[in-house]
């Protein structure tokens, strides 16, 4: 991998690879090892994580405005705990301490993943993989819990999050008791495609008499309310981030994508819903307007990039010294960097470097 990344760079200096579907016991080890000194990302790890932590975001808010949940009483059960799942954890760990006022430990005690042997503990029996590690509770005094359902009365979750792809994972029983437990439970069946979806939106409606906060990673029909309003599932997708956080990283020519860079596209994102998206309880922006959404989540990776001391692009640097509406001129500056699909305009490929 190292000549792999080497060659790269040598021929495409300013290249920001994106390590696509690698295994969770190498994506980890790669991220870590090339972050801080190449200009790469995981969309897996980090992208997942961003969107739906950007979901999560607006959906605590939601939760307390509709029903009073402080932010602080979350607890979180994730069904699934492969990079993907960790990635969100993590990403939603970082949320707990940035915007909570959250130590390290104690953000990580809103957690508990259960993967195919069930609740991940740290004398549960078996070796676990280093990526579980992490998150694996110690305060369950020797008890196991291998079942969903005896998981969730154990936690007793505000929140129920799925990156298993175990199709219908999120039975009846398992939702019900979601809902008996929270006024407004928050569950999230983020495995794609549809067949391999923890539940569906009609069926989490369903079983919760119309009361979650919902979000997958795959595409549903709306659902029929009784008074024949329709409702429209969030969807989780790491399209709102990655041409964002690309866009972003790229224009400012930052020196790598930083962990802050990512954090801040989910806040940029979770604030890029409009007034009247946030009055229908949305949790996403409309796709419609994923172009502008787009902008606002790379403005959001620039100016982060800015902070950390990170950008190397001359222009945006005079800009950040001289704008007396930094985020105007940002948006300028990132619209007018964005590939237009209708241009009339053909560029040709840049030479690459050496002439390769």
């Amino acid at each position: 991998m190292d000549k792999v990344m080497e060659g790269l760079y040598e021929v495409y200096p300013d290249i920001l690879v994106q390590f696509e579907d690698f295994s969770s016991e190498h994506a980890f080890g790669l991220l870590e090892k090339y972050q801080n000194k190449t200009f790469c990302f995981n969309d897996d790890i980090q992208g997942t994580g961003s969107v739906i932590l950007s979901g999560f975001m607006n959906a605590v808010r939601v939760a307390q405005e509709k029903t009073g949940v402080n932010p602080k009483d979350h607890r979180i059960v994730f069904f699934g705990a492969g990079s993907s799942a960790i990635g969100v954890a993590k990403n939603i760990l970082a949320y707990f301490m940035n915007e909570h006022g959250f130590t390290e430990e104690e953000a990580k005690r809103v957690f508990y993943l259960v993967d195919s042997k069930g609740l991940i503990t740290q004398d549960r029996g078996d070796k676990l993989a280093q990526h579980k590690v992490y998150f694996a509770r110690s305060d369950n005094e020797g008890a196991q819990f291998k079942s969903l359902p005896d998981v969730i009365d154990y936690v007793k979750p505000t929140a129920l999050i799925g990156l298993s792809a175990q199709h219908q994972a999120f039975t009846k029983e398992a939702v019900e008791k979601m809902a008996t437990i929270n006024k407004l439970p928050i569950i999230f069946p983020l495995s794609n495609p549809m067949t391999n979806a923890e539940c569906t939106f009609e069926q989490a409606m369903q079983y919760t008499n119309e009361n979650v906060l919902f979000a997958s990673g795959t595409a549903f029909p709306p659902f029929k309310l009784a008074s024949g309003e329709l409702k429209y599932a969030g969807q989780g997708n790491n399209m709102y981030i990655f041409p964002g956080l690309g866009l972003g990283a790229i224009a400012a020519k930052a020196r790598h994508v930083s962990d802050k860079m990512v954090y801040e596209a989910a806040k940029g994102l979770s604030s890029s819903l409009l007034p009247e998206e946030i009055a229908q309880g949305d949790l996403y922006p409309s796709l419609a307007r994923i172009r502008g959404v787009s902008a606002e989540v790379a403005v959001a990776v620039c100016k982060q990039a800015l902070r950390e001391n990170l950008v190397q692009d001359a222009t945006l640097l005079d800009l950040a010294k001289s704008s007396s509406n930094l985020d105007k001129d940002l948006l300028d500056f990132v619209t007018a960097r964005m590939w237009d699909p209708n241009h009339e305009d053909v560029f040709a490929v840049p030479a690459a470097k050496n002439g390769a």
